[in-house]
């Protein structure tokens, strides 16, 4: 039997499923570029399927324009070739992989943020200091917490928060698993509320 968290065993189709439905529970977005006969590609799919990392899989051999996709953005035809959300490391490079998965593990927010002075200026409001809320993602670390489009945070952990710079550098020293508390502007109401990242 397959686990949804093995994907490569999967049909072309079967894969781009499970990756959706993984990459909406905060798994990044990691596309590899391989060959049949490379070993170093073998040693990548162990290494991500070790970590129970899922990926979308891309045959050079078999599929022309990834090659040439890959050949475009890279400027070499050599292969293993690994996007994570973005970010392209060329060849089995265990550690420069580690840091990048490392980095890219951090807790998401899941919420679309703003500078909050920036926002209540614009809509001829006072300014308020803090991090606008913009659309939250279902299921998301801030829907559990209860914020709504129109909050606005102004505490992380005790702490001010002036800025969504400020919000975004705060979540990025936490680790998963962290409890946070908020406190925020709903109208004219202050409110608080804990979770855990």
């Amino acid at each position: 039997m397959t686990s949804p968290l093995h994907p490569s065993p999967l049909t072309e189709r079967g894969r781009g499923e499970v990756f959706a439905r993984l990459r909406k529970d905060n798994y990044m977005d990691i596309t590899i570029y391989t060959t049949p006969t490379c070993s170093y590609c073998r040693q990548l799919k162990e290494f991500l399927a070790q970590k129970r990392i899922p990926y979308k899989e891309h045959d050079v051999t078999q599929d022309r324009v990834a090659a040439a996709e890959i050949a475009g953005r890279t400027g070499q035809t050599g292969v293993p070739v690994i996007i994570i959300d973005g970010q392209i490391i060329i060849g089995f490079d265990r550690v420069r992989l580690e840091q990048a998965l490392a980095q890219k593990q951090r807790p998401t927010f899941g919420a679309s943020i703003a500078d909050a002075s920036k926002i209540t200026a614009k809509k001829g409001l006072p300014v308020t200091l803090g991090v606008y809320i913009g659309n939250v993602r279902p299921g998301s670390v801030a829907e559990k917490m209860g914020l709504k489009p129109g909050d606005i945070v102004t505490e992380l952990n005790m702490r001010p928060i002036g800025n969504a710079s400020h919000l975004e550098l705060a979540l990025t020293k936490l680790d998963k698993g962290s409890r946070i508390s908020l406190v925020f502007l709903r109208g004219n109401q202050t409110m608080k509320t804990e979770g855990i990242i």
